[in-house]
């Protein structure tokens, strides 16, 4: 199975967890089904708990899904705890974390259908990855929107809402995350062209 390159598999703090986890009961598969549970807590601190205790529950919430996406794969392949449907796990629970953050920022930021539209795209970007490799090709996880930089996006659309949500240019601070989501989809529409135009090349260079 191809992996995205992530420097942060190379942090010491991260290789200790995925070994603790890797010599539990703990398979990579419930990891990566996590991934949605902490992706559930953008919503839920958003519009459940609300004010800055919620933002930061939701910004958590980000961060614990980058972390189980890194470290489902190297519980997985270095902890020697693959399974035959390691590559659906690692890819459905992606999906559905994805929509759950972007739909829940865009109406956290007032803009729901851009919400729902960025989804819409991040979902198109991995199926344009996996189409590739469906035609025998290197799946490609350019950018410049791939998972991480929108998972990144949406921590600062967040923290800038924190900001606004202390009563500093709440206005300001709108605009700032609104911005965010728009770079998601903006970029996220890039990184479509991007992959499916080398998918064409490599079809016509065949």
């Amino acid at each position: 199975m191809e992996r995205r390159k992530v420097s942060s598999r190379d942090s010491g703090v991260i290789r200790a967890i995925a070994r603790g986890l890797a010599n539990s009961a703990v398979t990579p598969n419930q990891i990566s089904v996590s991934s949605c549970v902490f992706a559930a807590l953008v919503p839920i601190g958003l519009f459940v708990i609300g004010g800055m205790m919620g933002i930061v529950l939701a910004i958590a919430g980000v961060q614990l899904r980058l972390l189980a996406n890194v470290i489902d794969g190297l519980v997985a392949v270095e902890g020697g705890k693959s399974t035959a449907l390691g590559a659906l796990y690692n890819e459905f629970p992606d999906r559905i974390a994805d929509s759950i953050i972007l739909i829940a920022f865009g109406y956290g930021v007032q803009l729901s259908p851009i919400g729902w539209l960025a989804a819409l795209l991040a979902a198109l970007t991995a199926y344009i990855r996996v189409f590739g490799g469906a035609l025998g090709q290197i799946q490609s996880f350019s950018g410049p929107m791939a998972k991480q930089h929108r998972m990144a996006a949406v921590t600062l659309g967040l923290i800038a809402m924190l900001v606004g949500a202390a009563g500093l240019q709440a206005a300001a601070c709108l605009y700032v995350a609104q911005g965010a989501l728009w770079a998601i989809v903006v970029g996220s529409a890039w990184t479509c062209w991007r992959r499916t135009r080398a998918i064409a090349e490599q079809l016509v260079a065949r």
